[in-house]
């Protein structure tokens, strides 16, 4: 079968033959002002047509006539043109004067003025005939949007779009739950339904887009709406709260569906002045500073003026970033970036020494789930080592706040990392009830979205790879929360401590993983399960269906900020607890095979899952 391109190509080579074909005679006709042509010129003008056809055709296709974008054609494909058709011109005079065949010399004036107009316009026709018909080209090209809430913020939104002529959008319809609405018109935009109409209204009117207008709406009912709207082929934009200030340039300010908003609950707020009193003139230290939550963790704490940040990472190249960032927007800040590792006792005493910190945020750990099943041994170094080091020199070196970033993987742990952040939280209770000089807590979150190694990532990377998208289980659960949330909650968390307690975060609805990854599908423009792929590989040694965030025997007790609740202690004998952590530490040294009995002998609530 002949291609697209071929099939066109063709098209265009018979309709240049009929143009030298028309070109010839009409020359003829000019020249004898469409008198009677005398025979001597017409009949030989008639018998070289099928010579200057193959000589046209040739010289267009060297100069790459036929395999162009006319669609986009410029300047420089109209002077290719008029090369081609001089050159043509050329060689006809040269072998009529060859062949001795008598032309009138006018005949190639005209014949040259006529082949350049109509290649041309053969070639320009679809761009012609588009400026023609711009106005209802651009009316197409226009997505048909719908707007969601018929209120004020609509109303300003659809006078923009009707006042700017080259706005991307055509608003089409809108949808709003005041059933009283539907019917009427806004700025003479038709009210055609409420949100059990979505679905319908999207497919009756062709609707692309679907912007939700409701500045005012909450985040739970953002979430509902979006989970109708999805159900749609057409893409979701929404006008975020900050917009309810505001009277005007409302249209800049629609923006995309962002992984936040699938969580369905408000963000949480903290007492900036409360930590602004806590951190101002502190020496405040940051492990694990160059990650997703310790980077973060550095950009909040430097905005309340410490005395120096210090921020310690084992790899450079993460923390060298965080420290360049900050020292671009805070050059009057003393920050000092310091490489080295937790397990590390001497490189750590060597630190607090020198710069005695006086509040502690403990971020650095391995987390990889998958990966420290794999490699206990490291887990236990890194986590449990790293946190009793760190926790022994701040009671030594007499800090005052000691904060442990900690997981719901942590609850009832059924893989080795989950085991060794709990070992992790019992480390820094039981250091709370021994020191004199340091409060001791822990910060428990789920899922944070976008962190280095988080699904959202690989999930963006999966898809724009084509997919697969790979879930390990169709009914899989995670609690989420953005980085900000959760470092807000971490100096929320640091703030409100009096020593001992795991502070937990009321994440409302934990989320389905499989329609996270629908949703992630749906907002980057393609269909889940048509256009990229939803994979289940089953679930990896040691991952749970659903995480908790505490135990039944912690307990729970409100803080003064109502997103925040503290998860108490559990009774232990800390004695035998330090005795059988040394030994857990030193067989993680030896790479010893007993090393997941161990494991579960200190974390009595770990029960390993395979």
């Amino acid at each position: 079968m002949i291609g697209t391109g071929r099939k066109r190509a063709v098209l265009i080579g018979i309709c240049d033959a009929l143009i030298v074909v028309f070109s010839a005679l009409l020359s003829l006709g000019l020249r004898f002002n469409f008198d009677i042509i005398p025979s001597e010129y017409l009949i030989p003008a008639i018998y070289c047509l099928p010579i200057d056809i193959l000589i046209a055709i040739l010289v267009l296709r060297f100069f790459r006539l036929y395999n162009r974008v006319w669609t986009y054609a410029s300047m420089e494909e109209s002077m290719s043109i008029l090369e081609a058709t001089i050159c043509i011109e050329i060689i006809y005079v040269l072998y009529h004067y060859f062949f001795q065949i008598l032309m009138p010399r006018s005949f190639y004036i005209f014949d040259a003025i006529l082949l350049f107009l109509m290649f041309l316009t053969s070639r320009f026709a679809r761009r012609i005939q588009k400026q023609l018909f711009s106005e209802k080209s651009d009316e197409e090209l226009k997505k048909r949007t719908l707007l969601i809430g018929a209120g004020s913020a609509a109303s300003i939104l659809i006078q923009e779009t009707q006042r700017v002529s080259r706005s991307s959008r055509n608003i089409i319809c809108i949808i709003d739950d005041n059933v009283n609405k539907k019917g009427k018109y806004l700025k003479n935009i038709p009210i055609v339904g409420t949100r059990d109409d979505i679905t319908a209204v999207v497919k009756r009117y062709k609707i692309d887009e679907i912007i939700i207008a409701i500045p005012s709406a909450t985040s739970k009912a953002i979430k509902e709406l979006l989970e109708i709207c999805h159900e749609t082929e057409a893409k979701v934009k929404i006008l975020p709260a900050i917009a309810a200030g505001f009277t005007e340039s409302l249209a800049d300010m629609v923006r995309e569906v962002r992984y936040e908003d699938l969580l369905g609950r408000s963000p949480v707020r903290v007492n900036q002045a409360g930590i602004g009193a806590f951190l101002e003139g502190k020496t405040v230290l940051v492990t694990g500073g160059g990650g997703s939550i310790g980077s973060e963790l550095c950009r909040q704490i430097v905005k309340y003026n410490p005395a120096r940040l210090l921020i310690f990472d084992i790899y450079e190249n993460n923390a060298y970033e965080i420290q360049m960032e900050l020292e671009r927007h805070y050059p009057d800040q003393q920050i000092i970036t310091l490489i080295g590792s937790v397990r590390d006792y001497d490189r750590l005493n060597k630190m607090f020494e020198s710069y005695k910190p006086q509040i502690i945020y403990h971020a650095a750990a391995h987390k990889h789930v998958p990966l420290m099943e794999d490699s206990p041994n490291e887990a236990i170094k890194n986590n449990c080592l790293g946190t009793y080091n760190m926790a022994k020199l701040a009671d030594i070196y007499e800090a005052e706040n000691f904060t442990l970033i900690s997981t719901d993987k942590a609850v009832r742990p059924t893989n080795v990392m989950g085991a060794t952040k709990r070992i992790c939280e019992m480390i820094i209770q039981s250091f709370s009830k021994q020191s004199r000089n340091t409060r001791y807590a822990a910060v428990r979150f789920g899922n944070v979205l976008g962190s280095n190694g988080s699904v959202i990532p690989l999930f963006s990377k999966q898809i724009e790879e084509g997919g697969p998208v790979t879930v390990t289980h169709r009914e899989i659960t995670r609690f989420f929360m953005t980085i900000p949330e959760a470092v807000s909650l971490v100096l929320q968390a640091s703030l409100f401590a009096k020593g001992g307690e795991i502070f937990v975060l009321d994440m409302g609805k934990p989320v389905k993983i499989y329609e996270l990854a629908e949703n992630l599908i749906r907002m980057k423009g393609y269909k889940p399960n048509q256009d990229i792929l939803i994979q289940i590989t089953g679930l990896r040694p040691g991952e749970k269906l659903y995480e908790e965030l505490l135990m039944d025997e912690e307990g729970l007790t409100k803080t003064a900020n109502e997103k925040i609740f503290v998860g108490h202690p559990i009774k232990m004998d800390e004695k035998v607890f330090f005795k059988e952590l040394e030994e857990l530490i030193a067989l993680s040294q030896t790479n010893g095979d007993e090393i997941q009995k161990a494991l579960a002998g200190v974390c009595l609530t770990y029960k390993r899952k395979v």
